[in-house]
């Protein structure tokens, strides 16, 4: 996917994987300037990225929250983007993982929170992935793949157009959405946990 960032300035915070590498690259290949340490008022996106795969811990969402919230208000003068990178488990909890959904689901009421209170300035989104395989599971759990109405996982390619979509200056009109890479997991295809 190709998209115009015109020398945009990238932060990250959080954790590295597989699909947060190729997010750097893609922003990169697209006219984008990856930073190193906090965002600053000169921070035109910042990427949060949360653990991916049930099973870890996420950390206190209220200390996330609070993070991204002193990046928006650095960034609040000139505008800008925020991204979440999260599990789809944040919008549809999974028996088998209770303390993550519940995790992944305070993550993505805070983004929702940070959406109303810095917007029109700041766009907050998250995008929310399902099963996402590179040689191994980067994200999400083998078991929702049996209910994943696609049938299969997801690539890292797939996860990053979702991510450049957020990240696109074109796209000037949405705030405080998760966007489910999830092959349909979410949709309830099946569901039997």
């Amino acid at each position: 996917m190709e998209i115009d960032l015109a020398g945009a300035v990238i932060a990250l915070d959080g954790e590295t994987n597989s699909i947060v590498d190729a997010v750097t690259a893609a922003l990169r290949a697209n006219g984008g300037h990856i930073v190193e340490g906090a965002p600053t008022p000169a921070t035109d996106i910042l990427l949060v990225s949360c653990p991916l795969r049930p099973g870890t811990k996420t950390g206190d969402p209220r200390s996330l929250y609070a993070d991204a919230r002193k990046a928006a208000v650095a960034m609040t003068e000139r505008g800008g983007r925020i991204v979440f990178l999260i599990s789809a488990i944040a919008g549809m909890p999974m028996r088998r993982h209770p303390r993550f959904s519940m995790e992944n689901a305070s993550i993505l009421a805070g983004m929702r929170a940070l959406a109303m209170e810095f917007g029109p300035k700041i766009l907050v989104n998250a995008v929310g992935f399902g099963v996402v395989e590179d040689d191994a599971i980067v994200s999400g759990d083998r078991a929702m793949l049996s209910h994943t109405p696609v049938g299969r996982a997801g690539s890292v390619e797939e996860a990053v157009a979702a991510v450049l979509f957020f990240c696109d200056p074109l796209n000037s009109y949405t705030t405080g959405q998760m966007l489910g890479v999830d092959g349909g997991w979410a949709a309830g295809y099946g569901r039997n946990f």
